[in-house]
């Protein structure tokens, strides 16, 4: 692309007949030198506007990359703190069971021991009140024979 320097700084050869007219021909160059520099600096500027959005557009995708990145690593953090959530649960779930489990059989052993217990001192009462029952016919037999004599 010429530059509007080249432009001004073209030089035509002159020809005696039927040749343009040197004036006629330095002001147009003149004119197209100014129209042509305006949009040299315009084109100019869009080229810098548009280096400036490709980086913009490169620096926005780089910000989108990363919230990308950001935004699966959050989905695969929260997926593990729902998994380990989901075994610390179960786990809790599992080791209360365990525990109500072995506090039933605890409770059953004790009922067990407290059943024989009662039943070795109700054995033991009827004992008692079997002596106590003989003790008393005999007392009541001495009586009666302390009565005859």
């Amino acid at each position: 692309m010429l530059t509007p320097l080249e432009i001004e700084n073209k030089k035509f050869s002159k020809q005696m007949v039927n040749g343009y007219n040197v004036e006629e021909v330095d002001e147009f160059l003149d004119l197209l030198t100014v129209d042509y520099e305006k949009v040299y600096k315009e084109m100019s500027d869009a080229k810098g506007k548009v280096d400036e959005l490709n980086e913009s557009l490169e620096h926005y995708r780089s910000i989108e990359n990363t919230l990308q990145s950001t935004l699966m690593m959050a989905q695969s953090t929260a997926e593990e703190v729902k998994n380990i959530a989901r075994q610390q649960a179960e786990q809790i779930i599992n080791d209360a069971q365990a525990n109500a489990k072995k506090a039933l059989e605890q409770v059953e052993q004790e009922a067990v021991i407290k059943r024989k217990e009662l039943d070795d001192i109700q054995k033991q009462f009827d004992i008692y009140k079997a002596k106590m029952e003989s003790l008393l016919i005999s007392q009541l037999e001495l009586l009666k024979e302390i009565n005859k004599e």
